[in-house]
């Protein structure tokens, strides 16, 4: 075991670490709600067949679950800090694709840009497993949740760039958003910079069990389960919720304040999530995250007005938050110090992989079902996830005893 992680010099390193990469998820998350405020409407602009309008929205999740397992193999080659400055500079290109894409007018471009930026945005995601790679078993839920807490300043951070940015080109409306979202990439660098990672040697160190017996225990497979299923029904239904919205006759505006309610709701218990997970389990704040999954399901088909939906959107997010950081946590058991990188990889790969399945099938569903239909979609996977953590608990408990 690494003897960082189990001294308390190695908390104040972790804690270093996870407010520097707070604020590198500050400002790299906040590419994928630029692409998401943007994507439908841009392709709305540039095909003629609406049908395809959310394809580069979609194709974003796509470059995130293909870009996860590259990423961490060059970050075990190179470390970690070394990874996330060369995933910056695919951000900066991503970006000045995307902007010569919208600029241009030329939808395939565009997707090219956006599918670029899920690469980017994959070794953002793997922020919050480096936070718990120099943190103590207890620090980690902690390490976690601090790092996610910088995506809540991403929610703020990509919608009001492109509040600010859109009507500077008007020749090209929207171009100049991009380019924004390329600079927030270049900042990102200079903030890695600081990050004080395990040295290249340990993370290239060889030996550790290999992938599939990892992932045939079955506490990685309970932990995997509940991660894609609270973020692949986030995905899913938040997708399918303003189009719901604005088929129910509620305006755009109503439609956009949800959206922003839902992602404030996903990010804002992140403050207190390590310290309930500390006290309670990590199972026990997990199952909570999807049984609140479930009734944001519930609140969704109890009406249609604006209120139901935007109750359901905060349940949705709330629920995410618990789900996804307690179901990460618990991958964190599944593995050794030097079994990390592929385990972490072989984890979003499967998470993110649900999750544009999830982002491509969406629209589709709720065209063919409605609203309803969505919302009962939601609750077979998540009764599915709750069995097999209360599961694992049982199992954790027995052990103790």
């Amino acid at each position: 075991m690494n003897q960082h992680v189990q001294t308390g010099d190695g908390d104040r390193l972790a804690k270093r670490n996870s407010v520097v990469l707070a604020c590198a998820q500050a400002l790299g998350g906040s590419s994928p709600p630029i692409v998401i405020s943007l994507g439908g409407i841009i392709g709305a602009q540039l095909v003629a067949d609406k049908t395809f309008a959310t394809v580069p929205v979609s194709l974003m999740q796509l470059g995130i679950a293909c870009g996860v397992i590259p990423a961490a193999m060059l970050m075990r080659r190179l470390g970690r800090r070394n990874g996330y400055l060369i995933g910056a500079l695919v951000g900066v290109a991503a970006s000045s694709i995307a902007a010569m894409g919208a600029g241009g007018r030329m939808f395939w471009l565009f997707c090219i840009g956006t599918f670029m930026c899920g690469l980017y945005g994959a070794f953002v995601q793997s922020y919050r497993f480096a936070a718990a790679d120099t943190a103590s078993e207890a620090f980690r839920p902690r390490a976690i949740s601090w790092v996610m807490i910088g995506g809540l300043a991403a929610g703020v951070i990509g919608p009001q760039s492109v509040y600010w940015t859109r009507d500077l080109t008007p020749a090209t409306p929207f171009a100049a958003s991009f380019i924004a979202q390329g600079l927030f990439a270049l900042l990102t660098m200079a903030v890695v910079m600081l990050l004080r990672a395990p040295p290249v040697a340990e993370v290239k160190a060889g030996g550790g069990r290999p992938l599939p017996e990892i992932m045939r225990q079955p506490k990685f497979i309970a932990s995997v389960t509940a991660a894609l299923v609270a973020y692949g029904l986030m995905s899913f239904v938040m997708t399918a919720a303003p189009l719901a919205m604005v088929g129910c006759g509620h305006s755009i505006g109503d439609a956009a304040l949800g959206i922003q309610w839902h992602v404030l709701a996903m990010f804002g218990p992140s403050f207190f999530t390590g310290r309930l997970i500390n006290r309670f389990g990590k199972e026990k704040v997990t199952a909570f995250g999807l049984i609140l999954t479930a009734l944001a399901a519930i609140v969704g088909l109890m009406g249609l007005s604006v209120a139901h939906f935007w109750i359901a959107l905060i349940l949705l997010g709330i629920g995410w938050n618990f789900g996804f950081i307690g179901a990460t946590s618990m991958v964190t058991d599944c593995y050794r110090p030097e079994e990390r990188v592929k385990v972490q990889a072989a984890n979003d790969f499967l998470v993110f992989g649900s999750v544009a399945i999830a982002s491509f099938s969406a629209g589709g569903l709720l065209n063919a079902g409605g609203w309803d239909s969505v919302n009962w979609l939601v609750f077979p996977p998540v009764a599915v996830a709750l069995a097999m953590v209360a599961w694992q608990f049982l199992q954790k408990r027995a052990s103790l005893a």
